[in-house]
């Protein structure tokens, strides 16, 4: 299902336009050149709202899926994983994996923010690895909010007493309560790593298999340790590819733009 929506969504990311056209030596090219040229807007028309369409369906099917999660899935998960797989480390250590990429991400940023500041370009995998620390703080920071508006309680109580499905069948979502103990949904850790692995999807797409591997293992971590229901994974990976493809949106939509002021080598501003 992962693997699905990260499919879907990708869907939101630019494709690049590039006709090249013959120069023009007559009214009767000029003519050709103009419906061409009227075709291609449309074409661009028609694909902005291809991706309008497809985002709104994989938000759609997102919600159905926590939904279903919510109502007949997460409860005997969480059971299962309290009684049969609680024994097993191997799933706490499945969810260190984004742990390791946040540091290396303001790392990251903050080298190309040096190269930047002495006018060197970035090559394409500089931009790439900009792109996806810029992906994975605004989806932190997206879910934190997230989190906040759906107040969602845990599976197990793990900070501050919090209340929980285990020991006090505590189930539900209570919006705007606030606390550690009701930040469940979405997945932050999920969120995390589809918010980078969604850009690598997009520009390195021979590695698929791999970035598809590294979500799943997160996933089945999470729920495996019983650190978030099923329907909290299914979020996290929405917020995640979202701010993944739409960062990479940006980022091509952006072009050679300059948004700083013009420099004044007379001394005034």
């Amino acid at each position: 299902m992962l693997t699905d929506i990260i499919t879907g969504i990708e869907a939101l990311a630019p494709r690049p336009i590039t006709q090249g056209f013959d120069l023009v030596h007559s009214p009767e090219d000029s003519d050709i050149l103009q419906e061409r040229a009227n075709a291609g807007a449309n074409n661009e028309v028609k694909y902005r709202m291809s991706r309008i369409q497809s985002w709104s369906i994989n938000f759609a099917l997102t919600a159905v899926a926590v939904a279903v999660s919510y109502f007949w899935l997460d409860k005997p998960i969480a059971f299962f994983a309290h009684d049969q797989l609680r024994h097993f480390t191997l799933f706490e250590r499945l969810t260190q994996i984004p742990e390791w990429i946040a540091p290396f991400a303001v790392l990251a940023l903050l080298i190309l923010g040096v190269r930047a500041l002495i006018d060197r370009p970035l090559t394409k995998l500089e931009a790439v690895i900009l792109v996806c620390g810029l992906s994975l703080i605004v989806g932190s920071a997206l879910k934190n909010q997230l989190k906040f508006i759906f107040g969602r309680t845990w599976p197990e109580t793990w900070v501050r007493d919090n209340p929980s499905l285990i020991r006090d069948s505590v189930y539900g979502f209570n919006p705007f309560h606030g606390g550690q103990g009701y930040e469940a949904f979405p997945s932050g850790h999920t969120t995390a790593i589809c918010a980078v692995m969604s850009v690598l999807w997009i520009c390195y797409p021979r590695l698929r298999p791999l970035y598809a591997t590294f979500v799943l293992a997160v996933a089945i971590g999470l729920i495996g340790a019983n650190f978030h229901f099923l329907g909290d994974v299914i979020g996290g990976a929405f917020v995640g590819t979202f701010t993944g493809t739409a960062a990479v949106a940006l980022w091509e939509a952006g072009g050679p733009t300059r948004i700083s002021a013009p420099r004044n080598h007379g001394g005034k501003t």
